[in-house]
């Protein structure tokens, strides 16, 4: 008799929609509803990575620049980073992934007759040289004029300055006119981590914040240089040191 009542209690469940469900279906739906829960976030910026892998972060004394608008609206940094990241894809040195390639400094045989201390410039080489005397010279690897931006001549370092500022010249907003009209110093500056300003001249000898552009055609005429590279030569330079750029 009991096996006949258990019997049809199962029965009346089965005839009423029981209450008990198989919980393979409800797992199921949540993890459909985590797939599209994921589905709907929106991606990272594709550049994100790229930005924060060389946005590095500024000096102290500069932390609040990068807060500040830019003349096309957004912080001066994210548009300087912006610019940075389309530059990347364009430079014949970028590997993929962030990397590129690296040419270190090194000292050399250096024969010219030219008093320890002078710079020079060879811009068809890409290279500056340090002259060490004794028949040695530091050489660097450097970005230099594009076509039509190189020049020639002496000159001598007038000015040094760390973590520069940067306003660009009314040619080089004509070209670029999406460009902030001023840039306080840090790793997103374009004149990089030092500058050494040549005579009384807007050309100068400078870092950058895209030194995957070492050894190409660059600038609107500085000479660039990493910013490794750079603080070496700034620290060796003495005001008043002359320049030789030589085509």
């Amino acid at each position: 008799m009991a096996a006949a009542t258990a019997s049809g209690d199962a029965a009346a469940s089965r005839s009423a929609g029981a209450v008990t469900t198989d919980p393979k279906p409800a797992e199921q739906t949540a993890k459909r509803k985590t797939r599209e829960r994921k589905a709907a976030k929106p991606a990272p910026e594709p550049a994100g990575s790229f930005m924060t892998f060389f946005g590095g972060s500024a000096p102290s004394a500069q932390a609040g620049a990068s807060a500040r608008s830019g003349a096309q609206g957004g912080s001066t940094r994210e548009i300087m980073m912006q610019r940075a990241v389309a530059s990347y894809s364009t430079s014949s040195n970028a590997l993929g992934f962030g990397l590129y390639r690296i040419t270190p400094r090194e000292t050399v045989e250096f024969r010219e007759k030219h008093a320890p201390g002078t710079i020079i410039v060879r811009q068809r080489e890409k290279r500056l040289y340090y002259v060490l005397g004794d028949g040695k010279a530091i050489r660097y690897a450097i970005a230099v004029g594009r076509e039509g931006a190189a020049w020639s001549g002496v000159s001598t370092v007038s000015n040094k300055r760390e973590w520069p500022d940067w306003t660009p010249t009314p040619n080089i907003l004509k070209r670029q006119p999406d460009l902030p009209r001023h840039v306080e110093g840090g790793p997103h500056n374009p004149l990089g981590a030092r500058a050494l300003y040549l005579g009384q001249t807007l050309y100068r000898i400078h870092g950058t914040n895209e030194p995957w552009r070492i050894g190409e055609e660059a600038s609107s005429g500085c000479i660039r240089m990493s910013n490794d590279d750079v603080i070496d030569l700034y620290n060796r330079t003495r005001l008043g040191a002359t320049v030789i750029v030589q085509r």
